[in-house]
């Protein structure tokens, strides 16, 4: 299968190492990765809010960089991202693009997928050879789980990780507060839903925080560093990425 890999705009500007263990992750399963080099931003931030009309050239770059025949998914490590392609793009198109338009965010929307979907859903994959000996627990991020539906399938990867210790976390499904420029323009809601969402994690004992979207983990995990928690974030990605062979970096104490 030839993969389409985006990076997204927080995978390219800080969190490459959760772009580089997606492709190493989908290559090491037996997959060619492409990435294409044009791509850019889906567009998610101006839609989210309410500019719905300016990321047009972003959504027509995306049906066009990903549209090629020859790539059969399109696959990204982020739910908010994922969703944005399937929900906002054909939305997008379907209020201000042509006929082109909307013809070529139908094919991409059809074959675009979270990693988590893609690994269970297109893989029939849950064990993926990876190994990660720490406790970990795991938040599902709000796009993820409510508007991709992507359930127990990130768990069901993390469960068949060799070593690790899986543990709950309490009221899982409660946002973190992040929700883009949420976090910006409601800052005390944000900083109040951040602060329960550290208590659980904190509760826990886990070492590592993991879920599916940077832009959640860069909430919490600058929450879990300015209270000096020990506890880290980690994008899912890097979890399944990791091997015997070549085993995550050891994990250090966020100062």
């Amino acid at each position: 299968m030839r993969v389409g890999l985006f990076a997204t705009c927080l995978g390219d500007t800080l969190f490459p190492d959760a772009v580089r263990a997606t492709a190493l992750l989908i290559a090491r399963l037996g997959h060619e990765v492409v990435f294409p080099p044009d791509q850019t931003c889906c567009g998610q931030m101006h839609v989210n809010t309410g500019y719905q009309r300016e990321p047009v050239p972003l959504v027509r770059n995306f049906a066009e960089r990903f549209g090629d025949s020859s790539i059969d998914a399109v696959v990204m490590p982020s739910g908010s991202c994922a969703g944005c392609v399937r929900h906002q793009h054909p939305l997008v198109a379907d209020r201000y693009g042509d006929a082109a338009l909307r013809s070529g965010v139908a094919v991409v929307k059809a074959k675009t997928y979270e990693l988590s979907e893609f690994l269970v859903d297109v893989l029939d994959a849950t064990d993926v050879g990876a190994y990660f000996p720490h406790r970990v627990t795991y938040h599902p991020t709000c796009h993820s789980l409510r508007m991709l539906g992507v359930g127990d399938k990130p768990l069901r990867l993390l469960r068949a990780v060799e070593g690790i210790d899986l543990v709950a976390l309490p009221e899982e499904d409660a946002c973190c507060g992040f929700g883009g420029t949420f976090a910006v323009k409601n800052a005390a809601t944000s900083t109040a839903m951040l602060r329960d969402k550290l208590d659980h994690i904190a509760s826990t004992g886990a070492a590592v925080c993991t879920a599916g979207d940077s832009s959640c983990l860069m909430h919490i995990g600058g929450g879990l560093s300015r209270i000096r928690s020990g506890t880290r974030t980690l994008h899912l990605a890097e979890i399944l990425a990791a091997t015997r062979t070549a085993p995550y970096a050891p994990l250090e104490t966020p100062r």
